[in-house]
């Protein structure tokens, strides 16, 4: 498929998507969301890669979010099954994916990244849900995950005004993982995708897959249930679940293969 509103760049085990309409800020608009379904599926289904890391083209923005004037002009509105960016309501998917913040980060923007496993930010990143300022509604996940993510009240303060938080704020509430200066989120992204490749692929997958499942359900429930998801029980019957413990005892670095 040709690409016209992203970049996809592979790196070892690492898949790099780079939203790419530096001209709006990286806004997105449907053929963008369509796009870039078919992009996370490629990278979900491809056993090779492990890791993805998710960015925007400029050193202005991460993603403004739905392009207002695209909205605007009349341009058709709608996304595939993933959501906006082909990621906000994509929940089948164990692997890794890090949010490389490199600026705004607005509206869906913020959902994509909020959406995100883990969130690297630059000192320039600006992150807000201004959706009722333009009288609409954060509907892509935010209204949902923000709140489950750093508190009900906190959450209530930054939806209800509307308001812009920085990088450093962000940190301090608790969805930013690492701020870094400005122009190094891609590099720093990079850098906990790699610490992440040196475990096994199948670990990995297996911790995010009981994670999001046990968050569904009761603790008890949770623990009881976690050996019969269908990512740990192929972590149990994978090379790797061999290899692991086989490398630590013969003193080497392990040979992953993730199978």
């Amino acid at each position: 498929m040709e690409l016209k509103f992203s970049n996809v760049e592979r790196k070892g085990p690492i898949t790099i998507v780079t939203l790419s309409r530096p001209e709006v800020y990286n806004a997105l608009h449907t053929d963008a969301h369509f796009e870039l379904q078919k992009v996370f599926d490629d990278f979900s289904g491809d056993p090779e890669q492990w890791i993805a890391v998710v960015t925007g083209a400029g050193d202005k923005a991460f993603c403004a979010g739905n392009d207002l004037k695209w909205q605007a002009a009349g341009g058709k509105r709608g996304w595939d099954k993933g959501g906006f960016a082909g990621l906000t309501s994509r929940f089948d998917c164990d692997k890794p994916i890090i949010a490389a913040v490199n600026g705004v980060a607005m509206g869906g923007g913020f959902e994509i990244a909020l959406a995100c496993d883990l969130i690297i930010a630059a000192e320039n990143a600006t992150f807000a849900l201004p959706e009722p300022r333009v009288g609409l509604a954060a509907l892509a996940g935010g209204l949902h995950r923000l709140p489950r993510q750093i508190g009900l009240k906190r959450a209530m303060g930054m939806i209800l005004t509307a308001r812009h938080v920085s990088a450093k704020e962000g940190f301090e509430l608790g969805f930013v993982n690492e701020v870094v200066p400005q122009g190094e989120a891609l590099t720093a992204a990079l850098r906990w995708a790699e610490t992440i490749a040196k475990n096994s692929p199948m670990s990995i997958q297996a911790s995010k897959q009981a994670i999001q499942k046990g968050l569904g359900v009761s603790l008890e429930q949770a623990i009881a249930e976690q050996r019969d998801y269908p990512a740990v029980q192929a972590m149990v019957a994978s090379q790797d679940y061999i290899e692991g413990p086989k490398a630590f005892s013969e003193k080497r670095p392990p040979k992953w293969v993730g199978k």
